[in-house]
C-alpha cells in the first residue's frame, strides 16, 4: 500500500502505517489525521511531536506510561491520564498517535491504552 503527499508516493503496511519514519513531515501527519478523522489540534499535535522527539533521539516508540509521565510534567496531573489520551485518540495511542507521527507498526499494541 502507499500514501501519496505532495506528489510523493510512501510505502505504508497494509493498516497505513508508514514504512520508513524518516519520510515522515508535517503534510504527512494532517494526512495521516485527516484519514483517520483526527483533527490535529493543539493537543493531539503535542502528542504527535512527543512521540516524535522521542523516537529520533531513543530510535523507539515511547510506551504509553512514558507519555504520561512526561504529560504530568507539562501539563499536569488533570491530563496525564489514560482517559484523556483515549479521548484524543479514541483507537488507541498505538494505532492512531503513532501512525499520526509516522512510526510504524508498533510490534506490540501494549504500548495502547
Amino acid at each position: 500500500m502507499s500514501l501519496t503527499v505532495n506528489g510523493q508516493t510512501l510505502a505504508t503496511d497494509e493498516e497505513g502505517f508508514l514504512l520508513d519514519p524518516s519520510e515522515w513531515n508535517q503534510d504527512v501527519a494532517a494526512i495521516i489525521a485527516e484519514q483517520e478523522g483526527l483533527p490535529l489540534d493543539e493537543q493531539r499535535w503535542g502528542i504527535v511531536c512527543y512521540i516524535r522527539d522521542y523516537f529520533e533521539r531513543n530510535q523507539t516508540v515511547p510506551e504509553a506510561r512514558t507519555l504520561l509521565k512526561n504529560l504530568r510534567q507539562t501539563l499536569g496531573e488533570d491530563l496525564a491520564t489514560r482517559r484523556y489520551l483515549h479521548q484524543l485518540f479514541p483507537y488507541g495511542y498505538g494505532q492512531q498517535a503513532c501512525k499520526i507521527a509516522g512510526m510504524r507498526k508498533p510490534r506490540k499494541l501494549m504500548l495502547d491504552v
